[in-house]
């Protein structure tokens, strides 16, 4: 059954880079973890709901493209986010929200503008109370295999993320499905099982460590 489960994840994926736009200025991948299950049945979400869920970590890495002129390929942005209240959940305002950006420590200034403004646009409201830019080598690999889709994320020593496949073992109640979408406007997104993630940065007036969650998404975007 995991194996089916992943072969299936796999070919999502594929398909995935397959529907990406042709004529995007911008593209490439996405990774995004909550601090709540993201795939989940509805008993188990509502009783997340209110109590986690406030923390994110978002990340972009260009493939190609510019934005608003500026060629980004190869570079990669990071949002961390921290918000009011569960975040996606409809019945409860999560905003405002504070948020940190990590900006790949390879762009040029123009580059970290134009890396900043990008992650505004496509976050929205979640980056709107920025507190604090940070700078940092940020990798982003997302590596479909026949057996396992797995992804991982650093941005220095401020964010990680890792994830793989969700299987079988995974299915709790028996009733999970993708119960909160995700953040930002993707292409296609999968959910992923979360091995860990973390935050050590400054600004949020927190850091966390968390490990084994239903709780991420790997996605492509296009602009």
């Amino acid at each position: 059954m995991r194996k089916i489960l992943a072969a299936w994840s796999v070919g999502l994926f594929v398909l995935a880079l397959a529907a990406v736009p042709g004529k995007a200025a911008i593209r490439g991948d996405y990774i995004e973890v909550r601090s709540a299950d993201v795939y989940a049945g509805p008993c188990f979400a509502n009783s997340e709901v209110g109590l986690v869920g406030r923390e994110a970590i978002l990340a972009w890495r260009v493939k190609n493209g510019n934005w608003k002129g500026v060629d980004l390929s190869g570079l990669g942005v990071v949002a961390v986010v921290r918000a009011k209240s569960t975040l996606g959940d409809p019945y409860h305002d999560p905003y405002p929200a504070k948020s940190v950006l990590i900006l790949d420590e390879r762009a040029t200034a123009a580059q970290r503008e134009a890396l900043e403004a990008f992650a505004k646009a496509m976050a929205g409201p979640l980056v709107d109370h920025v507190v604090r830019v940070d700078t940092a080598p940020i990798a982003l690999e997302i590596t479909p295999g026949q057996h396992d889709a797995r992804a991982k994320l650093t941005a220095g020593t401020l964010a990680r993320i890792e994830t793989r496949a969700i299987c079988a073992g995974d299915h709790l109640c028996g009733n999970e499905y993708v119960y909160y979408p995700p953040l930002t406007q993707v292409v296609h997104a999968m959910p992923a099982f979360t091995i860990e993630e973390a935050f050590t940065g400054k600004g949020l007036d927190a850091v966390w460590w968390r490990a084994d969650k239903r709780s991420a998404f790997i996605a492509s975007f296009a602009r």
